[in-house]
């Protein structure tokens, strides 16, 4: 008698596997991607957490962003310059982070491209 090598389990297993990513790779597809390139990494409530890849971009001149919660970010490669309305200007380095209160109006003026710049942030 033969009997099939598996189980049937009451409930999904998916989380039971756990795999291990790389926040600095970077695929030849999203270096080439001529736009900022968004990752979302986990969102559970109201926390939202992101990579975002800039290689050059920057926010247009005539536009500032805002969002509804507060964002912290980190740098954890390459460089960049944010502008902050009525508040000035930061430049920011590897391993550099910042909190972003909801609804601070701010645009992105430049970001390295050599190194691209790897940002973790947190939207809560």
């Amino acid at each position: 008698m033969v009997f099939p090598f598996f189980i049937f389990l009451p409930f999904n297993v998916n989380f039971l596997i756990m795999k291990t990513k790389n926040i600095f790779h970077i695929s030849k597809n999203e270096l080439s991607n001529p736009d900022e390139i968004f990752k979302k990494l986990h969102e559970s409530g109201n926390i939202h957490i992101e990579r975002i890849i800039s290689t050059g971009q920057v926010t247009p001149k005539d536009l500032w962003l805002s969002q509804n919660r507060n964002e912290w970010v980190v740098l954890l490669q390459g460089n960049a310059k944010l502008e902050f309305k009525n508040s000035g200007f930061i430049e920011m380095n590897q391993g550099d982070y910042i909190n972003i209160p909801a609804s601070k109006k701010h645009r992105i003026i430049y970001t390295s491209s050599a190194p691209p710049c790897i940002w973790l942030a947190v939207h809560f």
